[in-house]
């Protein structure tokens, strides 16, 4: 359940506007002219509109795709596999658990309607032809209801969910992240060794929209650039775009096609469990606990986006706990399991090609190792049994390796 969840997280970082354009190091750029034809504006005026924005209601429907380039089905046939093998169960668990359902967004293109009436007041639906998947935050209740199963979850929220304008539940169970809150994301960890320019116009979801881009500008991040599209009108974002250096589709692809900044109606946040549903009560008390748990990341801090997220990295996991090397895009957590890497050819052969497929065997100064491979983040796992991780290259993490011997 653990795993499922921090895969769940690399897209869905939470983070409050704080972004204080003085200590951002930006580079001057001016609006290019396009359609729709809007007045000019700088990179530091486009950010402080974003960090002013204020959207507390909204409704509409967006749309989200992923490409981390993992063979993703692939993984989970050939992991499932070996735990039936196992005699493994997930035992008690539910489909309407968030923690479970919203693992298919780290792969694939999904639509999503969302609404929002400020910090209290949230619900998200997932569609899937005529199947249905809704998260709804209703004050003190979190409810999620999958229309496929017939199956209910219900949770009570934790006092601090009150981001305005997301939908927030317990802090395992967060919903995929909007457009806003992945820029405040990747904003918030901007500085000196970012670039950040105004890159023309465009139409998103009907609304005049400037384009804000962001790259990196050291060598070695996995991270070609983000693209950020901001409501002209009111600051908030309304598509945000993570390219790799690999090039091919983005990593990740989330942008409203519709929107709505009116009130929704009160109803849309009400649900009652359906007659003869089965309803599943969480253990909010748990969820708070890991929440307690997974504080103190370091990569979560200084990695753009919260990439660190997706390995779950947090200070005193491994012998030594974890160690951060270098700033900005190209930051590796590094960290000591205190035990030799397991070998790929011990492994059961459901799993065996998968990561061979996977990783590249790698060798240096460090000594020997395998690199396992994603568009966007990558780890280096030494023979000996240490682990560098990082949203940079192969490279990168090789060159890590050899000069922390």
């Amino acid at each position: 359940m653990a795993e499922t969840r921090k895969a769940s997280r690399f897209i869905v970082p939470v983070a409050v506007a704080g972004v204080a354009a003085a200590t951002i190091g930006l580079v001057p750029a001016l609006a290019a002219s396009g359609d729709p034809d809007l007045p000019e504006i700088t990179a530091q005026q486009l950010i402080e509109k974003i960090a002013a924005s204020d959207t507390q209601t909204l409704s509409g429907t967006f749309r989200i795709s992923t490409d981390l380039g993992l063979p993703l089905e692939g993984l989970t046939s050939g992991l499932g596999g070996l735990a039936g093998g196992m005699g493994g169960d997930a035992g008690g668990s539910s489909s309407a658990d968030p923690s479970e359902k919203l693992t298919e967004l780290v792969s694939g293109s999904h639509t999503l309607r969302i609404a929002a009436d400020g910090p209290e007041r949230q619900r998200l639906t997932l569609l899937d032809g005529s199947d249905e998947y809704s998260l709804i935050h209703n004050g003190d209740d979190v409810w999620a209801y999958d229309s496929k199963s017939k199956e209910v979850f219900h949770e009570k929220a934790p006092a601090d969910a009150d981001a305005p304008g997301a939908h927030e539940g317990p802090k395992d169970k967060e919903l995929p992240g909007t457009p806003k809150q992945l820029a405040d994301e990747v904003l918030k960890a901007a500085g000196d060794t970012t670039s950040i320019t105004v890159d023309g116009t465009a139409k998103v979801a009907g609304r005049d929209a400037y384009q804000l881009v962001i790259k990196p500008k050291q060598a070695g991040s996995t991270v070609a650039s983000v693209k950020i599209a901001v409501d002209a009108a009111n600051g908030t974002p309304l598509k945000f775009t993570l390219n790799s250096v690999e090039g091919g589709k983005p990593v990740v692809d989330a942008g409203f096609t519709k929107i709505d900044f009116s009130k929704p109606a009160a109803s849309d946040f009400t649900f009652k469990a359906p007659e003869g549903a089965k309803v599943t009560e969480g253990a909010a008390e748990k969820a708070a606990e890991e929440a307690e748990g997974a504080k103190g990341n370091p990569f979560g801090d200084e990695l753009p986006g919260g990439l660190g997220e997706a390995f779950g990295l947090g200070a005193g996991t491994g012998k030594d706990g974890v160690n951060v090397i270098g700033e900005g895009w190209t930051t590796i957590a590094r960290l000591d399991t205190g035990a030799p890497a397991p070998k790929t050819d011990e492994a059961p052969k459901e799993v065996q090609g998968l990561l061979d497929s996977l990783g590249d065997k790698v060798d240096g100064e460090f000594g020997s190792g395998t690199v396992f491979k994603t568009k966007i983040v990558n780890a280096l796992l030494t023979d000996d049994g240490k682990v560098y991780v990082g949203a940079v290259t192969k490279d990168a993490l090789v060159n890590a390796a050899n000069a922390d011997k």
